[in-house]
């Protein structure tokens, strides 16, 4: 049986091959997430813009618009460079709350040409929602994402 993100990678392959721009790309992956993963709230991109992040397309309610590099689930994914997978945001110190409905995080660098150039979030109303399966799944998109960036247009 397939694994729902086999499908979710492949789908994503297929808008990376034909986007040419990033922002086409994570706008219909955001959506994707948002249709096919049950349980999740916000599901979007964070992308580095002058030494912080910016909010990017996404699917859910209204984001913060910048988010400090160290600061939040995604200011910390990028200051340490790694996926961070958190239970109960309530609990992780210096949490920045842009949905009150949030109870769990997942936080993904995205790299291009060795630095870091935004994050995937995605949130969810259930505590402890995402397994080490959900960080693995949703790892490979990021490395399928990243593999098609230098052939698209970031500015």
């Amino acid at each position: 049986m397939e694994n729902k993100y086999d499908s979710i990678c492949a789908q994503a392959e297929g808008f990376a091959k034909t986007s040419g721009w990033y922002v086409p790309l994570f706008s219909n992956v955001s959506a994707l997430l948002f249709e096919e993963l049950r349980d999740i709230n916000w599901a979007g991109f964070y992308v580095m813009k002058e030494g912080e992040l910016l909010v990017g397309p996404f699917q859910g309610k209204v984001a913060c618009i910048r988010i400090p590099v160290g600061k939040g689930v995604c200011g910390s994914a990028v200051e340490r460079d790694e996926t961070i997978r958190v239970d109960d945001v309530h609990e992780f110190p210096g949490h920045i709350a842009c949905d009150s409905n949030s109870r769990s995080e997942i936080v993904c660098p995205i790299h291009h040409n060795g630095s870091i150039i935004g994050v995937l979030d995605i949130d969810s109303p259930i505590p402890a929602r995402f397994s080490d399966d959900d960080q693995k799944g949703i790892e490979k998109l990021i490395e399928v994402l990243e593999k098609y960036l230098d052939g698209i247009d970031n500015r």
